[in-house]
């Protein structure tokens, strides 16, 4: 979804959503979400998961510090446990 917004007499245009590839499928997210976001949003918080953005691991410490770009090729795995 796209705004139209007047910055100093220029026309200029918002992204109010991006759209992420989420393990192969896209997902229209809100723009300049975090990684920590998206994990809260999909139900992942406090769970076990390894993620990976555009080909890089990223550590669960920079989650909150990683911005999330249209375009972005993101893969999730959750841990699961058991014998």
């Amino acid at each position: 979804m796209l705004a139209s917004i007047s910055l100093s007499g220029t026309l200029g245009i918002l992204a109010l959503t991006t759209t992420l590839q989420l393990n192969g499928q896209p997902l229209t997210v809100p723009a300049r979400i975090s990684l920590a976001q998206l994990v809260d949003r999909l139900g992942y918080t406090g769970k076990r998961i390894a993620v990976e953005c555009n080909g890089e691991i990223v550590p669960r410490s920079r989650y909150g510090e990683t911005t999330l770009a249209d375009g972005d090729q993101l893969e999730i795995v959750v841990a699961v446990g058991g014998g």
